[in-house]
């Protein structure tokens, strides 16, 4: 199986319509490869919290038109990064402060197939911030989402979700084989960055296509080196800090291989 990682730059100097055409190239370049990976909220930037609401769509708004398109274009099963989306006034979830008639915000994924299809959605559970920003703007999610390609299952995760192992044993155990993780996370955590995704591998014997941003959001440097993890924990892959597309040919056959020769889901007891 072949696999995309498209680092892209957020630049907030970069109108939001011409990164999206941008990106969509990108993928397009990637025809080839069985799935192509987008960063988490690459159209505004994860710490442009100010941009959100301003910058807000629709599920099936023109990012979702956009990478549709790009994704039947180039025949690849793509997840696009994250949006943040707009649902509808009475979506249930609200987060505080929302004005009225209008519709929550999530910072949600989209997952195309190779014939454009909406093939699933996942709204960010774990919200980053710590009572500001994202943990405030936006509401949770509460679905864990798999989806079944041809050769692997993939479980959605996005950014910060990383640091919270209990939702990778959800996805496990609704068949996950392989986690595909869209972040915007910070340079100065990037030693993080790296450990969490060779830990997620590690315990859960699943591989792991974690894919950020480069660029600055709002101020905030990104620390770019998306990577891909096997089940065993080897890093297979992994980009610079600038923009980048990892490209990486892996076996999905290795994870049920690894969980025969050790065995160690099936000693779990909590």
């Amino acid at each position: 199986m072949r696999a995309s990682l498209i680092q892209i730059t957020v630049d907030e100097a970069e109108p939001v319509a011409e990164r999206r055409q941008r990106a969509a190239s990108l993928v397009r370049d990637q025809a080839g490869a069985d799935l192509v990976v987008l960063p988490e909220l690459w159209t505004t930037g994860a710490f442009a919290y100010e941009e959100f609401a301003r910058e807000a769509e629709p599920l099936e708004g023109p990012t979702c038109e956009t990478m549709a398109k790009a994704a039947s274009d180039a025949g690849v099963w793509l997840h696009a990064g994250s949006i943040p989306e707009r649902a509808t006034p009475d979506g249930d979830g609200s987060p505080g402060g929302t004005p009225a008639g209008q519709g929550p915000l999530y910072n949600t994924s989209l997952l195309f197939s190779p014939s454009g299809e909406l093939a699933a959605s996942y709204r960010k559970i774990h919200r980053f911030g710590f009572d500001k920003g994202e943990a405030v703007l936006m509401g949770a999610g509460r679905d864990l989402v798999t989806v079944r390609l041809p050769t692997t299952t993939l479980g959605l995760a996005t950014c910060y979700d990383l640091r919270f192992p209990e939702l990778f044993r959800g996805l496990v155990d609704a068949g996950a084989e392989t986690f595909v993780v869209s972040a915007g996370w910070p340079e100065r955590r990037r030693a993080h960055w790296t450990l969490l995704a060779q830990a997620r591998a590690v315990e859960n014997q699943a591989f792991v296509l974690a894919c950020g941003t480069a660029g600055t959001h709002a101020g905030v440097p990104q620390a770019g080196h998306s990577i891909v993890v096997d089940p065993w924990g080897e890093v297979l892959a992994e980009a610079g800090p600038g923009e980048q597309v990892l490209t990486v040919d892996f076996d999905p056959g290795k994870v049920a291989r690894t969980r025969e020769q050790f065995p160690a889901l099936k000693d779990r007891v909590l």
